[in-house]
């Protein structure tokens, strides 16, 4: 069931009607009721994991309150967090990295001559399985560190590792903001009109991120990545550029669409995105970009494996274990443990070469507090995003290192003025209607970083037919400039593969 579905439209406005009109003790059960729904739309047998995933983490988050009457407590805690990571990554790896992991020792059997493994395994990736249960353990070590308490209603704790909006990809949230607002869940106003609002114009606002500017991306990224042998430097730089632009407005406009439903309801869930593309350094980009993610990985593990705690090798180290995991966490492929390297590299050269650029700056008398600078360091923390890219979204690292060769080596810039560069999924007119949505959404995203404010919030301190004529240009511009109907295939969220 897509966010951008009649389908998901039906379903919201019947869950969100019962959610309102039932009796306030019961609202807990609506929605667990229609997250499981939700989920099982995708596949229902695969409900069992999720709901195995919850019981664990519910079970060993109460064992640590029981086992504090024992003298040998904390051994007894470390062994049952042990088992329950253990347990629930167990069913990750299983089903995310199984023929992964049997491709590679197939790898290491043939260099070394032996007959490889012909077993492989036959089944789907469960639907949102890293985020669910990234969310659920989060919640199982917040327990372990006394951080939260324990929840032991498990209709409302199913409902925090289950919660239909942000369940298959985001934002993961944690027990101290979200569970704490579940607790709370009775005396949610029935209506408000100013907060239901809000949440209906990002809600609108991530439909327009997704159909007008992603999905629009998407044709022209997935033609020329189809057969990027055919194209030249040109065309492929465009190509990275908008895929950057895709994944970002798909993403981003799935996680706005997950907080502006939760909004609806009455839940804040956390910002996800903020202004990612406006970032002046590796490392504010990361402060900006799948927050969720980025501070689960910071709080859970580089902080766990020593931080910044234990010198400066380790230090580096640590970012590199972090950025290599996370690639992983995207896909089980070589190719994505690149594109985690690769970023990790860059904070620590990013940090080794910090001094020297400093000296640099004041040696040429350089003004860093103006526009060109801000530009200049915008431009090449984008473009050192945009080529980690080419390794996310190829095939194979040979695929990536073959793609970056041929913008090397085959520069065709005469195609911006042919016309040929129309003739790759998108007509004139099309690009236009791009182009236009790209400024809308770099505005938006300035006045995000210049305001500070969420888009919701910026328009609710404007006139009212100001913002009404925003979100009627909205409800337009999905209607009429999104990519939908009979002769498209609709694109699935990138991120429910994750």
């Amino acid at each position: 069931m897509q966010f951008n579905s009649i389908e998901f439209l039906i379903f919201s406005i019947i869950v969100v009607s019962l959610y309102f009109v039932v009796p306030r003790k019961t609202r807990v059960y609506i929605l667990l009721v229609a997250s499981y729904f939700f989920y099982m739309c995708w596949n229902a047998k695969y409900s069992i994991l999720i709901g195995t995933s919850t019981v664990v983490t519910y079970v060993s988050a109460i064992l640590f309150k029981e086992l504090d009457r024992y003298k040998n407590r904390k051994k007894l805690k470390r062994i049952v967090m042990i088992g329950c990571i253990v347990a629930n990554l167990s069913l990750l790896f299983l089903f995310k990295y199984g023929n992964f992991g049997i491709e590679t020792i197939n790898r290491v059997l043939l260099t070394l001559r032996i007959r490889p493994l012909s077993y492989r395994f036959h089944f789907l990736l469960p639907v949102g399985i890293s985020f669910y249960t990234f969310q659920a353990l989060g919640y199982m070590i917040d327990v372990y560190r006394g951080d939260v308490e324990v929840e032991r209603n498990f209709a409302r704790y199913a409902l925090f590792v289950s919660f239909f909006p942000q369940l298959v990809a985001g934002p993961i949230e944690r027990s101290k903001n979200f569970l704490s607002q579940l607790r709370d869940i009775e005396k949610i106003e029935v209506w408000n009109l100013e907060r239901v609002s809000k949440g209906l114009i990002l809600v609108l606002w991530g439909l327009f991120m997704k159909m007008v500017i992603a999905d629009r991306c998407a044709i022209f990224v997935d033609a020329v990545f189809q057969k990027f042998r055919l194209y030249g430097s040109t065309e492929l730089i465009i190509a990275i550029v908008l895929f950057a632009i895709e994944l970002y407005c798909d993403f981003g406009g799935y996680s706005m669409i997950a907080i502006g439903m939760a909004r609806i309801m009455g839940f804040d869930l956390m910002e996800n995105f903020r202004a990612p593309y406006l970032a002046t350094s590796i490392r504010d980009f990361w402060s900006r970009w799948h927050i969720s993610l980025s501070t689960w990985f910071r709080d859970y593990l580089y902080i766990p494996l020593g931080g910044n705690r234990k010198g400066t090798l380790r230090k580096y180290i640590n970012i590199m274990i972090v950025f290599v995991v996370s690639g992983l966490w995207h896909g089980a492929n070589l190719t994505f443990a690149i594109w985690g390297f690769v970023n990790g590299a860059y904070q620590v050269v990013g940090d080794m070469t910090k001094t020297l650029r400093n000296k640099i700056v004041d040696k040429l008398k350089i003004e860093t507090d103006c526009f060109s600078h801000h530009l200049y360091k915008g431009f090449v923390t984008f473009s050192l995003w945009s080529f980690s890219l080419i390794f996310f979204r190829s095939a194979s690292i040979r695929s990536a290192l073959s793609y970056i060769k041929r913008i090397l080596l085959k520069v065709d810039p005469w195609v911006l003025f042919n016309g040929d560069i129309y003739k790759i999924g998108l007509a004139e007119v099309e690009v236009n209607i791009l182009l236009v949505a790209i400024i809308i959404l770099i505005i938006v995203d300035v006045i995000r970083v210049k305001k500070d404010m969420t888009f919701d919030r910026y328009l609710f301190t404007q006139n009212l037919w100001f913002r009404w004529a925003i979100i009627i240009g909205l409800i337009v511009a999905i209607l009429t400039f999104g990519e939908y109907g009979p002769y498209f295939d609709p694109k699935q969220f990138i991120y429910f593969q994750f």
